[in-house]
């Protein structure tokens, strides 16, 4: 309150005159939001307008993808039939050539068991014979009325 009335009218106008650019600078303010806006507009637009064409793209990509997966399965489903049917005829094939092994194996087998079982009989009849020539030679050297009784037990 120490200050004169004069002195507060000069602050009171020094004050008015630095709010009278105030008009002129928020319309300045305003004319940048304006534009700004405008600007912000138009790149919200084109970011849409993108973002369409990213999807569109990515859409197209998708569908490719995918007809191209089909494809890539239908071929793999083929391939994986012929290998299984050229599988089947392989093992029908090696089954095959088994069994006829296996029969040939079981006719050598049968034939080798045939030789080694008349070897055997051959072998047993010749010691069949000398055992019964022994005895014929043992009985040759004994006394005939040790042989007349053995004749009885033999025929009882």
């Amino acid at each position: 309150m120490d200050v004169s009335l004069e002195r507060r009218i000069e602050i009171l106008e020094e004050n008015m005159a630095q709010l009278r650019d105030v008009p002129v600078r928020l319309s300045a303010v305003e004319s940048q939001i304006v534009q700004l806006r405008a600007e912000m507009q138009t790149g919200f637009s084109a970011l849409r307008g993108q973002n369409d064409e990213t999807r569109r793209e990515m859409a197209r990509l998708n569908d490719e993808t995918r007809r191209e997966m089909a494809s890539l399965n239908d071929v793999t489903r083929r391939e994986m039939v012929s290998l299984n049917d050229e599988t089947r005829r392989e093992m029908v094939r090696l089954n095959e050539e088994t069994q006829r092994e296996m029969v040939r194996l079981n006719d050598e087998t049968r034939r080798e068991l045939t030789r080694l079982n008349d070897e055997t009989n051959a072998y047993l009849r010749v010691l069949h014979e000398e055992v019964i020539s022994r005895i014929a030679l043992l009985q040759e050297g004994r006394p005939t009325a040790f042989r007349k009784n053995e004749r009885k037990r033999k025929r009882r």
